[in-house]
């Protein structure tokens, strides 16, 4: 891998990290995910109408997908309501490995390598440290570890759909700009039965906020998906989870988050498990 991608690859994990930081430091964070999700449906609508359409066979894929995505913002928008962001998202984005690694042994009767196990283990362990850390500074809720862990196989679960649906696709960006798009279809009218009115007038006063966010997802993984075509996927992937480093760094520099030395070592303890799984 050449620096320049190597440089691609952190850079998609940094906005990634940000849009999620983004989130956490909103007042209200389910409005501003939906603000997110909605402003990333917008710009695929623009250039969507220049693109192909997905291949037929990829269709149930898509759909299903769009619902599991929904599933997705919510439990991001109810984890950073439990939960502070370099406690939340190392378990979302940290975890969802783990749970892959473990569904692929139930369902498709894969075990994965020694190296495979090990990035398992160093995760369990990075997460129980995450919760151990919380515990012992009484900032510990059933949620803020319960809803995390949820869409850490929320994303497991999109993953397997979406290796699968990108494939039969025959064009993996039209495939990528139809799940934002009909995932913000979906979302806002859930966003208009939970909060009623006021996702107009939020939408209205906070447009640059969504935007920004919005761009900072889709170009997390439109940056990733260049990547993975100029790089061996399993490297682009595992770095990526630097994502993860990167969130840490964000919720002691702007949201003021207190980090003790342990939740640094779990931090990194759950990096070098997915790190471990990515390259195994």
């Amino acid at each position: 891998m050449t620096l320049e991608i190597m440089i691609v690859v952190m850079l998609g994990a940094l906005l990634h990290a940000s849009w999620n930081a983004q989130i956490r430091g909103s007042s209200d964070r389910f409005l501003n995910t939906a603000l997110v999700v909605g402003a990333a449906g917008m710009i695929t609508a623009c250039w969507l109408p220049f693109a192909p359409l997905p291949a037929v066979p990829s269709w149930p894929y898509l759909a299903a997908s769009v619902v599991i995505h929904v599933a997705y913002f919510s439990f991001v928008a109810l984890s950073y309501d439990e939960g502070e962001l370099s406690f939340a998202y190392p378990i979302m984005r940290g975890s969802a490995p783990a749970f892959s690694a473990v569904a692929a042994v139930l369902l498709l009767k894969e075990s994965p390598s020694l190296g495979g196990w090990l990035g398992v283990l160093l995760i369990c362990s990075g997460v129980v440290l995450l919760a151990g850390d919380s515990w012992r500074s009484k900032s510990f809720r059933p949620g803020s570890a319960a809803f995390p862990l949820a869409n850490a196989g929320v994303i497991a679960l999109y993953t397997l759909v979406d290796g699968v649906g990108v494939r039969l696709s025959g064009h993996p960006f039209s495939y990528t700009g139809w799940l934002f798009l009909l995932t913000a279809v979906l979302f806002f009218p859930l966003s208009l039965s939970l909060k009623g009115l006021r996702v107009t007038g939020y939408f209205r006063l906070c447009w640059f906020r969504g935007l920004a966010g919005g761009t900072c997802t889709l170009g997390s993984y439109g940056l990733a998906l260049w990547a993975m075509t100029h790089a061996p996927i399993g490297l682009v992937a595992a770095l990526r989870e630097t994502s993860v480093v990167f969130g840490v760094i964000i919720a002691a520099t702007f949201l003021r988050e207190h980090l003790t030395p342990l939740r640094c070592a779990s931090t990194l303890m759950v990096t070098a498990g997915a790190v471990a799984m990515r390259l195994s």
